[in-house]
């Protein structure tokens, strides 16, 4: 069983957009417990459509985080169901209504819970996959005077076209189901959320992952098995309208465009102070490991450790030993600087 979340309650949030979401709430869960100094946080913000109980195979005494050591704090995402969602936000802004949020303001929604609850004077590392790299990158940006280290996996500091043209693709599988009704459905749009998951099958992993015929080790006949037993059932389980909350936040995500920056993405990255590790997947079709190579080039002090193997974004995502163990491995490394 995961740890249960708590809510911090926000108040009327200003997000970057111009909207002001009324009574706003970040859900978070603790792992560990804060130093009489104050100084002992790792922020570990979410993915998409992850929640803190996806990221609980990093925490452990015998993994990357140990909580006997650190106090870990999981904030979730905007959209992501537990903090203010499409589906948990009452009207004028429930379902379709509910406004954009960016990268920034759930940066800026955490910043507040670290410091405003926590009292956290230094933040010893901020930890992000995925969307939650986007995150880990903002933070290290935003908030030098805390952030000590930063780890980003399988992600970029810029979701880049590529990527931006696969989320459309996505976005409009799903948005092409009559049942949609532009977010006021009545029942989930399952006919889009299952074209969804099938877009998402061929990206999600390797074509090595496929010639191999490696789902036969995560239980699945044939491929057809793997769509509708895996893919299909994860986004049947979801709503669609956080779902596409989620989606324009990572579509937008930019560091570059952090106020002040005028969009210079290099002078976004060698603005960082953090010491950093930057751990794409080798076979990362979303964010390949060009993408962060040329991130940590432009950086003052980052490692750039790829993760071996044909996991492809799912490298990230615990179901491999080999990529648990590279990235416990290399995320201990730099917590021992």
């Amino acid at each position: 069983m995961s740890t249960p979340h708590a809510i911090f309650e926000l108040g009327d949030f200003a997000l970057e957009g111009g909207a002001v979401l009324p009574a706003a709430r970040l859900a978070y869960a603790v792992y560990g417990t804060p130093s009489p100094g104050r100084d002992n946080f790792v922020v570990f913000p979410t993915w998409f459509t992850g929640t803190h109980a996806d990221l609980e195979w990093f925490i452990g005494a015998d993994s990357a985080l140990d909580p006997g050591r650190y106090c870990i704090v999981v904030p979730s995402m905007f959209g992501n169901g537990l903090s203010s969602s499409p589906s948990n936000t009452p009207a004028p802004f429930d379902r379709g209504r509910f406004p954009a949020v960016n990268v920034r303001d759930n940066v800026r929604a955490q910043a507040r819970l670290m410091t405003e609850h926590f009292g956290a004077r230094r933040i010893e590392l901020v930890i992000g996959g995925s969307m939650g790299a986007f995150q880990a990158y903002q933070w290290a940006l935003s908030h030098p005077g805390l952030v000590v280290r930063m780890a980003a996996m399988c992600g970029a500091a810029r979701c880049s076209p590529h990527c931006y043209v696969f989320l459309a693709g996505a976005k409009a599988a799903l948005t092409a189901d009559a049942a949609w009704n532009r977010g006021d459905y009545d029942g989930p749009p399952e006919t889009g959320m299952k074209a969804m998951g099938r877009v998402w099958a061929g990206w999600a992993l390797s074509q090595t992952f496929y010639r191999d015929h490696l789902y036969r080790g995560m239980g699945f006949a044939d491929p057809d098995d793997f769509l509708v037993r895996f893919w299909e059932a994860f986004w049947l389980a979801q709503d669609a309208n956080n779902l596409l909350t989620q989606l324009h936040t990572w579509q937008t995500a930019d560091l570059g465009a952090t106020p002040g920056l005028g969009g210079d993405l290099g002078r976004a990255l060698g603005a960082i102070r953090a010491r950093a590790l930057l751990a794409p997947a080798e076979s990362d079709l979303y964010f390949p490991p060009v993408d962060m190579q040329r991130d940590a080039a432009a950086m003052r002090d980052a490692r750039f450790r790829p993760i071996p193997g044909p996991f492809g974004h799912l490298s990230e995502a615990g179901i491999d030993a080999a990529c648990k163990a590279h990235l416990v491995r290399e995320i201990r490394a730099l917590l021992a600087e």
